[in-house]
């Protein structure tokens, strides 16, 4: 979906919400409250810039807007691959970009992610899987690796692995498979805006605080041992 048309929808025609290339940034008013609203499109890379800018958002928030809300909307293709990036610490912006959401969550922001199209590796994990929860609409796409990479990886036959990703989504790319992981928390109906503003004004008040991905997997037959391995962890340290 076009990001424009899906904040029109969220939150009316002068939603306040810009483009600067492939990042998305500004404040929008939910049920008469502000609403900070960050993300990309265009299937973007995270690169350095785009990593740094959108943390300076988050962190700008939580310096001069206590407790606002966040939203998170994602549409990437994942990290850039550009030797640049690499020389530049891609990985240090990106960790910062994920630790600026977390401290935004420890201060009583409230933080949700909504992949509205593409959401791939790095760039997700940093963003969307931080969040107090992360949503998406039914006809978006998230993996973190295709089953030809994910075979050149493992050293397993691509057949075996397709095989595998009919019964178990551990191994299959979809948006679906990761709602049954509990990586994403629920699906919102993108083309009824009465039911996106519902679903969004839903995981504004409702969403837990605590970690629940294990938990939703294990309930939803998608992760069955993550959850009790876990806890077998915490039990024993």
């Amino acid at each position: 979906m076009d990001w424009n048309l899906l904040a029109t929808r969220l939150f009316g025609a002068d939603h306040g919400i810009a483009a600067d290339g492939d990042f998305l940034h500004g404040t929008a008013r939910f049920d008469g409250r502000p609403i900070t609203v960050v993300g990309t499109t265009n299937h973007a890379p995270i690169g350095v810039r785009v990593a740094l800018a959108q943390a300076r958002v988050v962190l700008d928030t939580v310096a001069q807007h206590p407790e606002r809300p966040i939203l998170l909307l994602i549409d990437t293709q994942g990290q850039q691959l550009r030797r640049r990036d690499e020389l530049l610490g891609i990985n240090r912006a990106m960790a910062h970009l994920g630790a600026s959401i977390d401290l935004a969550r420890r201060r009583g922001h409230r933080v949700i992610g909504l992949v509205y199209d593409q959401a791939l590796s790095g760039g997700f994990i940093t963003s969307g899987l931080i969040a107090d929860a992360c949503h998406a609409l039914p006809e978006a796409e998230i993996r973190v690796m295709r089953i030809p990479a994910m075979a050149r990886v493992t050293k397993l036959p691509e057949e075996m692995l397709t095989t595998l990703s009919q019964s178990n989504p551990v191994f299959a790319p979809g948006v679906a498979n990761y709602v049954a992981m509990g990586g994403v928390r629920s699906l919102w109906d993108g083309d009824m805006p009465a039911a996106l503003r519902a679903a969004l004004r839903a995981a504004l008040a409702d969403t837990p605080t605590d970690d629940r991905r294990a938990i939703d997997g294990a309930e939803r037959g998608g992760r069955r041992l993550a959850a009790a391995v876990a806890q077998r962890v915490l039990d024993a340290a």
